[in-house]
């Protein structure tokens, strides 16, 4: 199973994801939760799967983080522990 990409992300997604975090308000908090998670270096599966947090959820496919959704919002996918 692969593991959740931290570095070289293509400029496009990385785009992306800033996007989001402004555009959703995603919490300096959940941003702290999220980036200890990927400390632990995850495995996921190859495809799209999501990791629930307390205001928000990390939605990915493969070793990429594709997005960040509030909590209102459905997540499609594996869930991860």
């Amino acid at each position: 199973m692969p593991r959740v990409r931290r570095e070289n992300l293509p400029r496009a997604l990385w785009t992306h994801l800033l996007g989001r975090m402004h555009q959703r308000e995603i919490s300096l908090q959940q941003l702290y939760l999220f980036s200890k998670w990927l400390e632990s270096e995850p495995e996921v599966p190859s495809g799209p799967w999501f990791k629930r947090f307390p205001e928000m959820t990390v939605c990915g496919e493969g070793e990429w983080v594709k997005t960040f959704l509030i909590a209102a919002q459905t997540p499609v996918g594996k869930e991860l522990p």
